[in-house]
C-alpha cells in the first residue's frame, strides 16, 4: 500500500493554487441566506427584520438605484446581527448550517475542479463576502486550504458587531488574493480564479487562468469577449432565474443583515 501511495503522489507546487468565489459558484445560492435561515431559526433576529431590510437591499439592486448614504450605513453595520454573540457559538452553529442547508447545495462540477486542483498538488482558498468563520467551515469540509473571508471584530471572544476593514467584494477580493499570494510566493500568472459574477472581475483579471462558472449575464459576455472559460452546471428556467436573481440575494443578504441589526438597535 505505501509503495502505490508513494508511486501516485504528486509534489506540492507552490507557486500555484487556485481562488473559489463561493455563492453560486461553489454552491447553489447565496450562503449568507443559507446561514440566515439557521440563524433565524435560533432566534437571531426576527422575520420582519430580515424580510425588510433584504428586500430594500434586493429592489436596489434589482433596479440599479442605491442612495449612498442608505448604502454607507449598511456596510457600516454589516455583520452587526451577531454582536455579543460569542465566536465560537457562530463556530459551532455553522457547523450544524452547514450540514442542514449547504452541504446538499454544494455544485458536483465546481467541487470537481477543485479537487483538480488539489490533485495537481496545488492550494485551494475560497474567497467570498460571506463571514470568514463560515467560509472556513466550508473550506474545512470540502478539503481545501483555506478561506478569505469578511471579518468581524472581536473583544475577548465576543463580536463587536463592527467590520475589520471592508466586506470581502468586488476589489477587496482581488487585494485580499494579491496580499495572500505575496505573503505564500505565488506566481499570480500561473493561477486560477473562478466565480459567477461580473462584481469579481478585479480578482478574475489578477491571474493567468480566469474561470467563469454559472456566470450572470455581464460576466458570460465578457468571457465570451476574452476568450474565458466558461463552465455551467445550472439547465433552462433554473439558469435564467439564477442570472437575473443570484447577484442581488446575496448582496441583499450581506446587507440586509447588517439593516436589519440597525432597525433592532434604534428600536430600543
Amino acid at each position: 500500500m505505501a509503495e502505490v501511495e508513494s508511486s501516485l503522489a504528486v509534489p506540492p507546487d507552490l507557486e500555484t493554487a487556485a481562488f473559489f468565489d463561493v455563492d453560486n459558484t461553489i454552491m447553489q445560492g447565496a450562503s449568507m441566506f443559507h446561514l440566515a435561515r439557521g440563524l433565524h431559526r435560533r432566534h437571531f433576529f426576527t422575520t420582519r427584520e430580515i424580510l425588510a431590510a433584504a428586500w430594500k437591499q434586493a429592489y436596489f439592486r434589482l433596479v440599479g438605484v442605491e442612495d449612498p448614504g442608505h448604502v454607507a450605513e449598511t456596510r457600516a453595520s454589516a455583520l452587526a446581527f451577531i454582536a455579543g454573540h460569542p465566536v465560537r457559538e457562530l463556530e459551532e452553529l455553522g457547523e450544524e448550517i452547514f450540514d442542514e442547508v449547504m452541504a446538499h447545495r454544494i455544485w458536483p462540477g465546481t467541487r470537481a475542479l477543485t479537487q483538480l486542483h488539489l490533485d495537481r498538488g496545488q492550494r485551494v482558498w475560497l474567497v467570498t463576502a460571506a463571514p470568514v468563520e463560515i467560509a472556513r467551515t466550508i473550506a474545512r469540509r470540502l478539503g481545501l486550504t483555506g478561506a478569505l473571508g469578511t471579518v468581524s471584530e472581536q473583544v475577548d471572544g465576543v463580536y463587536t458587531g463592527r467590520l475589520v476593514g471592508e466586506m470581502m467584494h468586488g476589489p477587496a477580493k482581488a487585494e485580499a488574493v494579491a496580499a495572500l499570494a505575496a505573503r505564500e510566493g505565488l506566481d499570480l500568472s500561473r493561477c486560477s480564479a473562478y466565480s459567477d459574477s461580473y462584481n469579481d472581475l478585479p480578482m478574475l483579471r489578477l491571474v493567468g487562468d480566469p474561470v467563469v462558472v454559472n456566470p450572470d449575464r455581464r460576466l458570460r459576455e465578457h468571457a465570451r469577449a476574452h476568450g474565458w472559460q466558461v463552465r455551467d452546471y445550472r439547465t433552462g428556467r433554473r439558469a435564467a432565474r439564477a442570472g437575473l436573481l443570484g447577484a442581488a440575494l446575496a448582496g441583499a443578504v450581506a446587507g440586509g443583515f447588517g439593516a436589519a441589526a440597525t432597525i433592532r438597535r434604534r428600536g430600543r
